[in-house]
Protein backbone atom coordinates (compact mmCIF):
# COMPACT_ATOMS: atom_id res chain seq x y z
CA UNK A 1 0.00 0.00 0.00
CA UNK A 2 1.41 3.51 -0.92
CA UNK A 3 1.65 5.75 1.95
CA UNK A 4 1.24 9.21 0.36
CA UNK A 5 2.15 12.72 1.80
CA UNK A 6 -0.07 15.76 0.92
CA UNK A 7 1.25 19.83 0.87
CA UNK A 8 -1.44 21.90 0.54
CA UNK A 9 -1.97 25.65 0.85
CA UNK A 10 -5.73 26.70 0.32
CA UNK A 11 -9.14 25.15 0.07
CA UNK A 12 -7.97 21.47 -0.13
CA UNK A 13 -10.45 20.94 -3.38
CA UNK A 14 -8.08 18.88 -5.37
CA UNK A 15 -6.72 17.02 -2.27
CA UNK A 16 -10.93 16.08 -1.58
CA UNK A 17 -10.66 14.98 -5.12
CA UNK A 18 -7.87 12.88 -4.30
CA UNK A 19 -9.52 11.42 -0.80
CA UNK A 20 -12.73 10.29 -2.84
CA UNK A 21 -11.26 8.99 -5.67
CA UNK A 22 -8.85 6.48 -3.16
CA UNK A 23 -12.41 5.60 -1.59
CA UNK A 24 -14.72 5.37 -4.45
CA UNK A 25 -11.63 4.14 -7.07
CA UNK A 26 -10.07 1.69 -4.78
CA UNK A 27 -6.77 3.10 -5.61
CA UNK A 28 -4.04 1.38 -4.01
CA UNK A 29 -2.50 3.89 -1.58
CA UNK A 30 -3.27 5.58 1.87
CA UNK A 31 -2.87 9.67 2.79
CA UNK A 32 -1.41 8.92 5.91
CA UNK A 33 -0.31 13.02 6.26
CA UNK A 34 -1.38 16.18 5.41
CA UNK A 35 1.17 19.49 5.89
CA UNK A 36 -0.23 23.04 5.60
CA UNK A 37 1.97 26.01 4.70
CA UNK A 38 -0.73 27.90 6.23
CA UNK A 39 -2.80 27.06 9.47
CA UNK A 40 -5.67 28.47 8.19
CA UNK A 41 -6.21 26.45 5.20
CA UNK A 42 -8.93 24.43 5.01
CA UNK A 43 -7.50 21.63 3.63
CA UNK A 44 -6.52 20.57 7.39
CA UNK A 45 -10.09 20.38 7.82
CA UNK A 46 -10.85 17.86 5.26
CA UNK A 47 -7.67 15.93 6.48
CA UNK A 48 -9.11 15.88 10.13
CA UNK A 49 -12.60 15.25 8.85
CA UNK A 50 -11.08 11.72 7.65
CA UNK A 51 -8.99 10.93 10.36
CA UNK A 52 -5.50 12.37 8.79
CA UNK A 53 -2.72 13.63 10.34
CA UNK A 54 -3.18 17.41 9.79
CA UNK A 55 -0.21 19.82 10.09
CA UNK A 56 1.10 23.18 9.82
CA UNK A 57 5.02 23.70 8.92
CA UNK A 58 5.58 27.40 7.82
CA UNK A 59 9.02 28.46 5.89
CA UNK A 60 9.38 31.15 7.67
CA UNK A 61 9.55 29.24 11.13
CA UNK A 62 12.97 27.81 10.10
CA UNK A 63 16.65 29.38 10.15
CA UNK A 64 16.38 29.36 5.97
CA UNK A 65 14.84 27.41 2.69
CA UNK A 66 17.61 24.67 3.47
CA UNK A 67 15.85 23.66 6.52
CA UNK A 68 12.36 23.86 5.77
CA UNK A 69 13.46 21.42 3.10
CA UNK A 70 15.07 18.91 4.84
CA UNK A 71 12.36 19.11 7.92
CA UNK A 72 9.87 18.42 5.45
CA UNK A 73 11.68 15.82 3.55
CA UNK A 74 12.10 14.19 7.29
CA UNK A 75 8.53 15.08 8.25
CA UNK A 76 7.53 12.23 5.47
CA UNK A 77 10.59 9.84 5.47
CA UNK A 78 9.60 9.33 9.03
CA UNK A 79 5.60 8.22 7.77
CA UNK A 80 7.13 6.21 5.65
CA UNK A 81 5.64 8.20 2.37
CA UNK A 82 6.23 6.81 -1.03
CA UNK A 83 4.71 9.91 -2.96
CA UNK A 84 4.50 13.26 -2.26
CA UNK A 85 1.39 15.17 -3.65
CA UNK A 86 1.25 18.93 -4.35
CA UNK A 87 -2.11 20.09 -3.94
CA UNK A 88 -2.28 23.23 -4.37
CA UNK A 89 0.77 24.09 -2.29
CA UNK A 90 1.92 27.71 -3.03
CA UNK A 91 5.46 27.56 -0.89
CA UNK A 92 8.94 26.97 -3.51
CA UNK A 93 10.63 23.80 -2.76
CA UNK A 94 14.10 23.81 -2.80
CA UNK A 95 16.45 21.09 -4.41
CA UNK A 96 17.18 19.59 -1.43
CA UNK A 97 13.48 18.61 -0.58
CA UNK A 98 13.15 17.63 -4.41
CA UNK A 99 16.33 15.77 -4.34
CA UNK A 100 15.06 13.52 -1.40
CA UNK A 101 11.98 12.35 -3.06
CA UNK A 102 13.06 12.26 -7.03
CA UNK A 103 10.51 11.58 -9.45
CA UNK A 104 8.19 10.80 -6.02
CA UNK A 105 6.81 14.07 -5.99
CA UNK A 106 3.48 15.01 -8.39
CA UNK A 107 2.19 18.31 -8.86
CA UNK A 108 -0.71 19.76 -11.12
CA UNK A 109 -0.71 22.52 -13.28
CA UNK A 110 -3.60 24.45 -14.59
CA UNK A 111 -2.62 24.48 -17.74
CA UNK A 112 -1.04 22.25 -20.76
CA UNK A 113 2.09 22.25 -20.53
CA UNK A 114 4.19 24.07 -21.69
CA UNK A 115 2.08 26.58 -22.32
CA UNK A 116 1.23 29.17 -19.28
CA UNK A 117 3.86 27.59 -17.02
CA UNK A 118 6.60 28.64 -14.87
CA UNK A 119 7.03 30.82 -12.73
CA UNK A 120 4.53 33.70 -11.89
CA UNK A 121 2.45 31.25 -13.37
CA UNK A 122 -0.04 30.02 -10.54
CA UNK A 123 -4.00 30.47 -9.57
CA UNK A 124 -5.77 32.33 -11.23
CA UNK A 125 -3.23 33.94 -13.07
CA UNK A 126 -2.71 31.31 -15.32
CA UNK A 127 -6.45 31.15 -16.52
CA UNK A 128 -5.87 35.45 -16.70
CA UNK A 129 -2.94 34.30 -19.16
CA UNK A 130 -4.99 32.02 -21.11
CA UNK A 131 -7.97 34.29 -21.62
CA UNK A 132 -5.24 36.90 -22.68
CA UNK A 133 -4.25 35.20 -25.07
CA UNK A 134 -7.00 34.02 -26.85
CA UNK A 135 -6.33 30.18 -27.13
CA UNK A 136 -9.15 27.88 -28.07
CA UNK A 137 -7.62 24.95 -25.90
CA UNK A 138 -6.57 25.07 -21.96
CA UNK A 139 -6.84 22.23 -19.54
CA UNK A 140 -4.59 20.45 -16.70
CA UNK A 141 -0.55 18.52 -16.40
CA UNK A 142 0.15 16.35 -13.98
CA UNK A 143 3.65 16.47 -13.48
CA UNK A 144 6.93 15.11 -11.37
CA UNK A 145 8.37 18.07 -9.86
CA UNK A 146 11.76 18.83 -10.43
CA UNK A 147 14.07 21.93 -9.43
CA UNK A 148 12.96 24.01 -12.42
CA UNK A 149 9.30 25.28 -12.49
CA UNK A 150 6.91 23.07 -13.73
CA UNK A 151 9.73 21.49 -15.96
CA UNK A 152 9.27 17.77 -14.51
CA UNK A 153 8.36 15.22 -16.51
CA UNK A 154 5.19 15.11 -17.86
CA UNK A 155 2.76 12.23 -16.65
CA UNK A 156 -1.01 12.88 -17.36
CA UNK A 157 -2.57 15.98 -19.75
CA UNK A 158 -6.56 16.53 -20.24
CA UNK A 159 -7.53 19.31 -22.50
CA UNK A 160 -10.81 21.86 -21.67
CA UNK A 161 -12.37 24.34 -24.43
CA UNK A 162 -12.52 27.64 -23.47
CA UNK A 163 -15.52 29.42 -23.80
CA UNK A 164 -15.70 33.12 -25.35
CA UNK A 165 -18.17 34.51 -22.18
CA UNK A 166 -15.81 32.71 -19.86
CA UNK A 167 -13.95 34.99 -16.74
CA UNK A 168 -10.85 33.29 -14.61
CA UNK A 169 -13.03 32.36 -12.50
CA UNK A 170 -15.34 30.38 -14.60
CA UNK A 171 -12.65 28.48 -16.55
CA UNK A 172 -10.76 28.05 -13.30
CA UNK A 173 -14.12 26.22 -11.98
CA UNK A 174 -14.72 23.97 -15.37
CA UNK A 175 -10.71 22.87 -15.41
CA UNK A 176 -11.03 21.52 -12.16
CA UNK A 177 -13.99 19.85 -12.77
CA UNK A 178 -13.07 18.41 -16.35
CA UNK A 179 -9.20 17.99 -15.91
CA UNK A 180 -7.76 18.13 -12.56
CA UNK A 181 -9.87 16.20 -10.40
CA UNK A 182 -9.89 13.34 -13.09
CA UNK A 183 -6.23 13.00 -14.19
CA UNK A 184 -4.83 13.77 -10.73
CA UNK A 185 -6.22 10.48 -9.12
CA UNK A 186 -5.29 8.69 -11.94
CA UNK A 187 -1.51 9.47 -11.97
CA UNK A 188 -1.76 8.33 -8.11
CA UNK A 189 -3.27 5.35 -9.35
CA UNK A 190 -0.68 4.55 -12.31
CA UNK A 191 2.38 5.64 -9.48
CA UNK A 192 0.68 3.21 -6.90
CA UNK A 193 0.34 0.57 -9.43
CA UNK A 194 3.64 0.85 -10.37
CA UNK A 195 3.17 1.57 -14.34
CA UNK A 196 4.84 4.73 -14.48
CA UNK A 197 8.54 4.75 -15.66
CA UNK A 198 10.97 8.06 -16.07
CA UNK A 199 13.15 8.00 -19.04
CA UNK A 200 15.16 11.22 -19.29
CA UNK A 201 12.50 13.74 -18.99
CA UNK A 202 9.56 11.92 -20.37
CA UNK A 203 6.97 9.17 -18.28
CA UNK A 204 6.13 5.62 -20.09
CA UNK A 205 3.01 4.56 -18.45
CA UNK A 206 3.25 0.43 -18.58
CA UNK A 207 -0.61 -0.75 -20.00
Amino acid sequence: MLKIGVLVSGGGTNLQAIMDAIDAQGIPAEIVSVVSSNPNAYALERAKNKGIEAVTMRKRDYADAKAYDLALAEHFKSRGVGLVVLAGFMTILGEDFVNAFENKIMNIHPALIPSFCGDGFYGLHVHEAVLEKGVKLTGATVHFVSPITDGGPIILQKAVEVMDDDTPEILQKRVMEQAEWKIFPEAIRLFAEGKLEVVGNKVRIKR
